[in-house]
This record gives structure tokens, sequence and C-alpha cells, in this order.
């Protein structure tokens, strides 16, 4: 007869090993999804095969190149940091607000999902234009603003920022606030419980959005090219080196876009590991 005494612990036990098992799927399911993943991976292998090899290095390592890689790698850095810190307070406020108003803002915050980004780029242009209401006035006081590096990281922010408030207000809402509620019922003020609550469980949210904004920033095309140009070594960045290759040299063209996807898939690789780190 059992030891009742281990009964309770033999159960739980169980359960554990099933709610670890993978879950049943339908059998045609797999028919999709592979279709789906080669729809992505076929594109990037015609490409790969497109390479030139032998001249792979010298291309990818011209002055022109190297110079835009980094201010690529640069802008998209800034960009992911200004979003974090702009971005990261509305998804809080739009997870927990109960205004009729949040629909809204939130509407229009994640406008740029949905614009085409050279649309985006005409509004940065009319607002932080020199006859912009916000360029004037920065002209006046000898601040310029457009087609500058400093546009670029604007333009990127403004199509990129939307990725990290959808998936970080994702992240609250399925989580819910029981435990910032606890948190306040034993003493801890709203500053406390956002620091050490609110961000902590977050976390994976925080992360993926920020992978999402970095790559969305480092591929920026259209906003970037209305809004700041195209000028080396200020505003030109790899994308706009790509696309200006494809006309002059289109072996570079395909050497430097195969650079900037070895990168994302570097950059999504490594947040997806420290994901599930943080996850677990």
């Amino acid at each position: 007869m059992p030891d009742p005494r281990h009964g309770d612990d033999r159960r739980p036990r169980t359960s554990r090993r099933h709610d670890t098992a993978p879950l049943p799927v339908p059998w045609w399911l797999p028919v999709p999804a592979v279709l789906g993943g080669l729809f992505v991976l076929v594109p990037v292998a015609a490409m790969v095969g497109r390479v030139d090899w032998g001249s792979f290095v010298a291309l990818v390592t011209s002055p022109a190149s190297v110079t835009a890689l980094g201010l690529s790698l640069g802008t998209a850095a800034a960009t992911t940091g200004i979003a974090f810190v702009l971005g990261y307070p509305l998804a809080v406020l739009f997870a927990r607000s109960t205004s009729r108003w949040v629909g809204a803002a939130r509407a229009v915050v994640l406008l740029p999902l949905v614009l085409p980004p050279v649309v985006g780029g005409l509004a940065l242009l009319a607002a932080y234009g020199r006859i912009g209401p916000v360029g004037a006035f920065l002209d006046a006081h000898g601040l310029r603003i457009a087609f500058t590096t400093t546009a670029v990281v604007i333009a990127q922010v403004f199509v990129s920022m939307p990725f990290l408030v959808s998936s970080v207000e994702g992240a609250l809402r399925v989580g819910g606030d029981r435990l910032e509620r606890v948190a306040a019922t034993l003493g801890a003020g709203p500053t406390r419980t956002f620091l050490t609550v609110t961000t902590p469980r977050v976390l994976p949210g925080i992360v993926s959005g920020l992978v999402l904004c970095f790559a969305r920033a480092l591929g920026e095309f259209g906003a970037t090219l209305t809004f700041a140009g195209s000028l080396e070594g200020v505003t030109r960045t790899l994308p706009l080196e790509i696309y200006l290759q494809r006309e002059l040299d289109p072996d570079t063209a395909v050497a430097l876009a195969l650079v900037l996807v070895v990168v994302a898939v570097v950059v999504i690789g490594a947040s997806s590991l420290r994901t599930r780190g943080v996850a677990t």
C-alpha cells in the first residue's frame, strides 16, 4: 500500500510532467508552417547564391560601406535607447490607464506601424524642417535638424518606437496587475512598485520590444531618405548605401545586403536566447 505521507508529493510531480509535455497540433498544420518558412528562406538563400564570394571582403570593407554600417549601428543603438525612455512609460500608461482617451492615444502612437515610411518622412519634414513649426523655432536658435544625423535618429525613433510600445503593453496586459496591487497593499509606493515589480516582471517583453525596435531602426529606409537625405558619413545609413550601390555596383549591393541580414540574424538570435533566460 502506498505511503499516504507521499501521496500528495507524487501527484504534483506527475502533473508537472504532463504540463511540460508538448501539446498536440493538427496533422495538417506543418504544411502551411513549412511553406511560410520557405517563403522567407528562399529569397534569402537566392541572395546568398548571388554573392561574389571572391571579392566579398573587399566589397564590404570599402570606406563607404564601413562608414554606412557604422552609422547604421550607431543610430540604431541611439534610437533603441531613446525609444525605451519614451516608449516604456507610454506602454505602462496604455496598459494601466482606464481613461476613455487611451484608445485614441494608442492609435496615434502606433500609427507609424501602418504608415508608408515615406509618408512618415514627409510628416517629420513638415514638423522639423526649416519651415516647420518645430524646425523654424530651432533654426532661429541656430539648430538645424533636417538632413543631419539627428534627423536619422528621429526618423528611426518615429518608425520603430511603436514596436516597443506594442510588445511591452502586450506583456503587461497578459500578466495583469495583481502583483502591483499586492505591493501597494504592503506599503510600496508607485515608483518603487514600478521599478521593483512591474519592470522585472515584463523584462522578457521589454527585451523583445528593444530587439524589434533595433532591427526596425537598422533597416529603416523611406523615412530616413525623405527626412535626412543621403549624405555620406552623415545620413547615408547601410540601407541607403545598398540602394545607391544597386544602381552603381549590384555585386556590392548584394554583399552589403547580406551583411545587413547577418547582423539582424545575430541580434534576433542573441535576444531570443536572452529572453528565454530572463523568462526562466
